[in-house]
């Protein structure tokens, strides 16, 4: 599956994919719930490029979870290490 040029490109470009993913969705909704609100063609060109650059922050908003905190590191080193002194202690 992983041969696949696509799935390649998703896996190396999780964020990108993601953002394009979400913003088909979007833009799909849009289109479906404005279809009969009569819109003119720039209308609907700003609407769209809204609603991608509102997916693309959505996905950057999400990927700062993937970032680990440093201060959580550092207190599950400490954390470790005090487990692991009162292990040998014992």
């Amino acid at each position: 599956m992983e041969n696949i040029a696509v799935v390649k490109w998703v896996i190396q470009h999780p964020r990108i994919s993601a953002w394009v993913v979400l913003a088909v969705g979007m833009v799909g909704l849009l289109v479906y719930e404005a279809r009969n609100v009569g819109l003119l063609p720039s209308q609907w060109l700003a609407l769209i490029v809204a609603t991608v650059l509102v997916a693309g922050a959505c996905i950057w908003i999400i990927s700062w979870e993937d970032k680990d905190d440093p201060d959580a590191e550092v207190e599950d080193s400490v954390a470790d290490e005090a487990a692991a002194d009162s292990k040998t202690a014992s």
